[in-house]
């Protein structure tokens, strides 16, 4: 009885009448919508924006485009691996590994107490590689030089292997300014550029939604008024007039966050942000590289006269 006495107070509390209308302006914007859609309305009965709106429409779908394919390629620099040539491979290595050791981990301790013998220890797994061009450029040129450092001998120097040496320690500092530009994109313009996005330009993009569906409702309470019965006129006319007002207040609504988002800063700021992570990163490059590469080339050069002088001979 009281479940009942409730589901009768809460349908006592519905306003059937409002309900009522709401559902059937719904249905005829909808049928508005659909007869534009299909070119069965006049372009002089469809309703028109002030061009300020229209103008403004564009320009906020342009930065929109804009965002999103700039976002689309600097979308790259959320994963550490974008110029890694080989992640694939090692990623598969790192899996097999992975599994490997928590299933010895696994038997070894289930298997305490029992009469079975339990396996050995699993080794540690390794450390975890950054996954760079930077990273493997510098872990290919150390294990280059290393072994022919092992088979020149002890106390002779293979030139080659030094100059790997000091190329890797070139590349040593390259990586870790490719690890701070990413991180300084991702907090300076990554996050930033999404947060334009899903908020201000999708705050203004649902205004205009709003504008569009007070427009077809104006338009359809227009039609609503043409065909009315006599009797019905009067009613008609108040509901064309209610809907020019609520088109008049949303599209001012709507002219005004279009125009707060494309007078807003930050996307400039961001940009900068990214700007001079790249530049920073590129400088440390080009000034460690610089370096080695004096260095580098001495050894080849006294290399080059070493073997045209063995050749004089």
């Amino acid at each position: 009885m009281d479940g009942w006495n409730k589901l009768s107070s809460s349908l006592g509390s519905i306003n059937f009448a409002q309900a009522g209308t709401k559902f059937s302006k719904g249905f005829n914007s909808s049928v508005q919508a659909t007869k534009e859609r299909l070119g069965q309305v006049a372009p002089d009965e469809i309703t028109e924006l002030p061009q300020e709106y229209k103008d403004l429409e564009a320009r906020v779908d342009a930065l929109r485009t804009a965002h999103l394919a700039f976002l689309k390629i600097t979308k790259v620099y959320d994963s550490e691996s974008y110029d890694y040539p080989t992640q694939i491979q090692e990623s598969l290595s790192e899996l097999s590994s992975s599994i490997s050791y928590n299933l010895t981990s696994f038997a070894a301790s289930n298997l305490k107490g029992t009469n079975l013998p339990a396996p050995a220890a699993p080794a540690p797994l390794p450390a975890p590689q950054h996954k760079t061009l930077p990273h493997a450029l510098l872990r290919s040129a150390s294990t280059a030089s290393n072994a022919l450092a092992v088979a020149a001998g002890a106390g002779k120097e293979d030139s080659l292997g030094r100059a790997l040496a000091l190329y890797a320690q070139g590349w040593e500092k390259v990586a870790l300014a490719r690890l701070e530009q990413d991180a300084a994109v991702r907090d300076g313009f990554l996050q930033p550029w999404q947060t334009t996005l899903n908020t201000s330009v999708a705050v203004a993009m649902k205004a205009r939604q709003a504008v569009k569906a007070s427009r077809l409702e104006l338009d359809a309470a227009k039609q609503t008024l043409k065909n009315a019965a006599p009797t019905k006129q009067e009613h008609a006319r108040l509901e064309v007039e209610n809907a020019e007002d609520d088109l008049v207040q949303k599209t001012e609504v709507a002219i005004t966050l279009m125009k707060t988002v494309l007078e807003n800063p930050e996307p400039l700021k961001n940009l900068n942000e990214l700007a001079k992570a790249q530049l920073l990163f590129f400088s440390v490059a080009a000034e460690a590289l610089s370096t080695v590469q004096g260095e580098i080339e001495e050894l080849a050069v006294a290399a080059e006269g070493e073997y045209r002088k063995s050749r004089d001979h």
